[in-house]
This record gives C-alpha cells, structure tokens and sequence, in this order.
C-alpha cells in the first residue's frame, strides 16, 4: 500500500511517462515474524497503532539497555580508579623526574553525536610537540582507505599495511612508550566515563581534525554508540589494524550491542595489553 501510494505521488509529479521509467522498491521494518504487525492491507486502520506501539517498546528496551550500561559505566570506572590509586601516585611522579611539562596531556575530542569534550591521557611525549606530524599521517591514512565499507576496497590503508598509530613517534619519551605499550596512560580516561563523557566499551574517540577527514559513512561511529576506553577494534589488532577496519568493528559494535558483549570486551581486553599487539 505504501509502495502504491508513493508511485501514485511520483505518477502526479512527474506525469505517467516519467513515472514509468521509475522503479521503486519497498521494505518492510523490521522484518521476519514481525512483518505482519504492519501490514495494512490485512488489517486496514492499524499500522500506525503497530508502528507507533512497536517504536515505543524498541525505546523503552534501549531505554532500559542504555541505563544498564551507565550503571556498569559508573561502578567499573569507580572500582578502577580506587584499585589503579597507587599508579596515580607512581605515573605521575616518574612523568616529572623523566620530562618537563604537565602530567595529564589534554586533547579535545569529538565525543557521542559530535559532542566536544576534553580527553584525559597521562603524558607519553616531550612538552610543547606539534601535532602537524600526526595530523599528516592521519589524512594520508584516512584518505587511503577506502571510499565505502561495501567497495571491499582498501587502498594503501588496506591489509594492515598502514596501522592506525605512528610507529616510532620521535616525540614519544622512553617513558611514554611504556605507558603507551602498557596502556597505562590511558587510566586518566576512567575520569571521562566517571564524568559520562565516555563509556567503557565503545569507538576510539577522535580528534577534531580526524573527524573533518571521514567519508560520510565513518561519521556513523560517533553517531550511533559513546565512545570508549576498550572496544572490538582495540581487543582485535589495537593500533595494527587499518582505518576502515576499525571503523567497520565499531559500526559492528554498535549495530550488535548487548551488555554481554560489554563484559566479553572487557574480558578480551587484559590479554590485548599484556601482549601488547598493535600498540606503539
């Protein structure tokens, strides 16, 4: 009926000839068991009941699913910034004798829906570094890899063959790339889902200028789920996996949430630091 209505409007626009050369395709939301609820050639008068009883049960359920994940949010990063106390004593005072400059390095980043906010890392590079370096490889990278997830084409990004992060950073300090292979500079981060400006499973938030570099389809991991301290793309190749990819893990992620794909995550995540795989 929908199908009809439309070609009817098209047919009104357009005229009959040029409607003709028109094909229209329709499907049903959602799909299987539940395509009969709004089928409204047999129960004419009620598909907007269905649709509308059926959109209110779907956010009620992510209602319920998101309040869930902001409770695991806010005992996990509580918990975690109770027991990580003594690197929180340690890091800093070690970041001081080793460089000069502040102990939190603090970036704005793109959070949930484009949100700005301000990212917390303990510092892994000599003070006052440009980011010009890291701002050219990432366009390279972004730019090389790939136009859409469905062209199955990877560019010079593709098969692993740039990673996500710079091997080698010269402005990384001896320290720093302990903290870096170790994860340990990312405890900081704890703060920002206290705060509910990240989440423990998510997306890697990105840079500003990340951002301005995305295909249109990549916007859609800041726009679906909020961004994380662990995620697919961190337990399955962290820095070693190409830029489409991690954007296709994260577009997984969200498109297949549950809480307990949060714990299988969080669960992954010890082995993924203490072997160190794709971080730098």
């Amino acid at each position: 009926m929908i199908k009809r209505k439309i070609g009817e409007s098209i047919t009104a626009l357009c005229g009959k000839e040029t409607a003709g050369r028109i094909d229209i395709s329709a499907n049903v939301f959602p799909g299987g068991k539940d395509a009969a609820l709004f089928n409204d050639e047999k129960e004419p008068g009620h598909s907007w009941e269905n649709i509308e009883s059926y959109l209110l049960e779907m956010n009620e359920r992510k209602r319920a699913s998101r309040f869930a994940k902001r409770a695991l949010d806010i005992t996990g990063s509580l918990l975690c910034l109770v027991f990580a106390l003594p690197f929180f004593i340690a890091i800093p005072v070690l970041i001081k004798l080793m460089s000069k400059g502040a102990v939190l390095f603090k970036q704005e980043r793109v959070g949930l829906h484009g949100k700005p906010f301000t990212f917390l890392k303990f510092r892994s590079m000599r003070a006052g570094q440009s980011d010009e370096i890291h701002r050219k490889y990432v366009k390279e990278l972004i730019r090389g890899a790939g136009s859409a997830p469905a062209a199955g084409k990877k560019g010079k990004a593709g098969a692993g063959q740039k990673v996500y992060k710079i091997r080698h950073d010269p402005r990384v300090t001896a320290l720093g790339r302990f903290l870096r292979k170790s994860s340990l500079d990312e405890l900081p981060q704890f703060i920002n889902v206290l705060k509910g400006e990240m989440s423990f499973v998510g997306p890697r938030p990105p840079i500003t200028y990340e951002v301005n570099e995305y295909d249109i389809w990549h916007l859609r991991r800041i726009l679906d789920v909020k961004p994380g301290i662990t995620g697919l793309w961190q337990v399955k190749g962290r820095s070693s996996t190409s830029f489409d990819e991690m954007v296709r893990l994260d577009l997984q992620y969200a498109r297949t949430w549950s809480l307990w794909m949060d714990f299988k995550i969080i669960l992954r995540t010890p082995l993924a630091i203490l072997t160190g795989k794709g971080a730098y």
